[in-house]
């Protein structure tokens, strides 16, 4: 991972892309979403503040396990004024999804044990 000296407090878009793992393409995607934020420079390039890399991570943690980018953003949102999220929030977010996800397993669960039933009570 390139390292960004501490005194640069703005990254362009391909430092935030390779500091993050996440592609240029996802990134402009975020923002289009108003997961991450940037300011524009007089040249019109998207400079974004170090603390972007945090929500990039949260948002990316929670992607990985299903949860749609419009209740992320929902609680990115509820962040005082509009804050990267820490240890603690992604703690107490991740404790409300759980039943979510618990839930979402269950239905994976019957989905599979049904296809299964479906499949194997056939005679072909």
């Amino acid at each position: 991972m390139p390292q960004i000296p501490e005194k640069i407090h703005e990254l362009t878009v391909g430092q935030l892309s390779a500091r993050s793992g996440a592609a240029v393409s996802a990134l402009h995607f975020y923002e289009s979403k108003g997961l991450i934020s940037s300011r524009r420079t007089s040249g019109n390039q998207r400079r974004y503040t170090r603390d972007t890399l945090r929500r990039v991570a949260f948002v990316r943690a929670a992607q990985r396990v299903g949860i749609p980018l419009a209740t992320i953003r929902e609680a990115l949102a509820e962040l005082p004024e509009e804050r990267t999220p820490t240890h603690e929030d992604w703690a107490r977010l991740s404790e409300a999804w759980r039943s979510e996800l618990d839930e979402r397993i269950k239905q994976l669960n019957r989905l599979r044990d049904h296809l299964t039933d479906c499949i194997c009570g056939r005679v072909w």
